[in-house]
């Protein structure tokens, strides 16, 4: 990490605020020993005792990647439970994405629904979100897949969710300046529309953080589960086991499932903000042991994709929103502005934060 990150502090020793979060709240409380299997297991028994008489016990929202597929196997393999494997797709799958999740559906043996989402709506949107000029451009997405998930899991009455999140790749969160916006929140979804929208009625499905954060899992008691850090997960490790239990598939970069994500990280917001995610991502790897700085300097001094493969990208992502290469060009160098332009909830969401950090329900730095 360095000083793209605006609000980033170092001691006297020059170490990092991420660091000094990591050393003094997760890894004393982080244990994937004995202490974290009987943990598991006493997760796993309470969610085998609600999903008792019922066809699915928990759901898991897969995309292929590593982290909700070794979730997954988890699930199945070590905990005994019986998941419904869910699918959000957004119009942005990659092939390879798509192979993973067939591989894992086939070998677990488990169900999987997929939720195709109107691509009019999520195409509407995201070009709306392109033109408000703002660094989260993957809040579309993401506000599709969660919307979906919590809305599938409270018709069908699912109230265990297991998810892939976890300190082993994702300890150093990136900070809200780098487009890591804290949920989805209807306030700036709303107003960004109605400023930067084509001026028809938006039916774009979301859930508003406060109703997933209050009344789904508050009132409702959906429970959010996040195994991977009650077992030893390690990136590389984890891929080669999943490669050779089912032929699943790595990918060159976290979040290269999708290709808006992949090209939105590898190109749009390092282009056109200065922002590398990969910054976040390998500090998490440098801080769990799994990569050294040096390494983490040598690959980020290159893009990760190579100049060809960005321009046909850049090509393919205009055409599939149905504007001109021209038309997004004119995107990329428009003002830089943030989610402070816009009406939001902000400092609501913040409050809620705070409050996990302050219950200890969360451990990860947010900024």
């Amino acid at each position: 990490m360095d000083t793209s990150d605006p609000g980033i502090a170092f001691d006297a020793g020059g170490v990092c605020d991420y660091c000094n979060n990591f050393d003094a709240t997760i890894k004393p409380h982080w244990d994937t020993g004995e202490r974290g299997r009987l943990a598991l297991n006493e997760m796993a028994d309470a969610i085998r005792a609600a999903g008792n008489g019922h066809e699915f016990d928990c759901i898991i929202g897969l995309s292929g990647g590593l982290d909700s597929s070794y979730a997954a196997y988890i699930a199945k393999e070590v905990m005994g439970l019986r998941p419904l494997l869910f699918h959000v797709d957004a119009g942005w799958n990659t092939d390879q994405a798509v192979g993973n999740i067939e591989k894992l559906v086939d070998g677990l043996g488990l169900d999987l629904y997929t939720d195709v989402v109107n691509w009019e709506s999520v195409k509407r949107m995201q070009v709306a979100f392109l033109r408000a000029g703002i660094p989260d451009q993957d809040l579309v997405q993401d506000a599709a897949f969660f919307s979906g998930l919590y809305k599938f899991a409270r018709k069908h009455k699912i109230r265990h969710i297991i998810t892939g999140s976890n300190f082993s790749t994702e300890c150093c969160r990136e900070p809200e300046e780098w487009g890591g916006y804290l949920g989805i929140d209807r306030r700036l979804f709303d107003d960004i529309w109605k400023k930067c929208g084509d001026g028809k009625p938006n039916d774009f499905p979301l859930v508003d953080i406060l109703v997933y954060k209050l009344w789904y899992q508050k009132v409702l008691g959906m429970k959010v589960h996040h195994p991977l850090n009650l077992v030893p997960y390690i990136k590389k490790d984890a891929e080669d086991e999943l490669a050779r239990l089912f032929g699943w598939q790595r990918f060159q970069h976290k979040h290269h499932e999708s290709r808006f994500t992949r090209f939105y990280e590898d190109y749009w917001l390092p282009r056109r903000f200065g922002y590398q995610k990969r910054r976040a991502h390998f500090s998490s790897l440098i801080m769990t042991g799994q990569m050294t700085r040096d390494q983490a300097l040598e690959r980020i001094s290159r893009p990760e994709m190579d100049e060809n493969f960005l321009k046909k990208e850049f090509e393919y992502v205009a055409h599939k929103l149905g504007l001109t290469v021209v038309e997004l060009q004119q995107l990329f160098e428009m003002p830089r502005r943030t989610y402070r332009n816009y009406r939001n909830k902000r400092q609501l969401i913040d409050l809620g934060a705070n409050a996990m950090r302050w219950l200890g329900l969360e451990k990860r730095y947010f900024r």
